[in-house]
C-alpha cells in the first residue's frame, strides 16, 4: 500500500511517487537516513538526498508520521515506474500525453532527477 502524502501534488510533485510499505523498511529508511527505495545502506547527506516530504502511513494499527528521503537516481526510477503505471490507464495520455498534467509532471521529475 502506498503512503498518503500530507501535501497536494500541485504543491509537491514528488507526492505522485509510490512509496514502499513501512513494514518492509529498515529504521534508517523511515528516518530518511538512507534511501527509501534502495537496498544500499549508504547514508544520505544533505547534498545527496532528495527530501520526499512528510508522510502519514498505516503501521502496526496506527498512523505513523515519517520523513522519507532518496537518491536522485531512485527518484528518477520511481517517476518512470509511476508514469508506466499511469499512462496506459489515462485517456488523456493515450490520446495526447501533452494534455495530461500528471504525465507531464512525472516526465519533468524524470528529467529533473536524472
Amino acid at each position: 500500500m502506498a503512503s498518503d502524502s500530507t501535501t497536494s501534488t500541485v504543491d509537491n510533485p514528488l507526492a505522485l511517487l509510490t512509496l514502499p510499505d513501512l513494514d518492509g523498511l529498515a529504521d534508517a529508511q523511515t528516518r530518511g537516513a538512507t534511501c527509501v527505495w534502495c537496498p544500499d545502506e549508504t547514508p544520505l547527506t544533505p547534498v545527496t538526498a532528495v527530501d520526499l516530504g512528510e508522510h502519514l502511513s498505516p503501521f502496526d494499527g496506527r498512523e505513523m508520521r515519517w520523513f522519507p528521503r532518496a537518491h536522485r537516481r531512485c527518484v528518477q526510477a520511481a517517476a518512470l515506474a509511476a508514469l508506466h503505471d499511469h499512462a496506459p490507464l489515462c485517456e488523456q495520455c493515450v490520446d495526447d500525453a501533452s494534455n495530461c498534467d500528471t504525465g507531464m509532471t512525472l516526465r519533468r521529475l524524470m528529467r529533473e532527477y536524472r
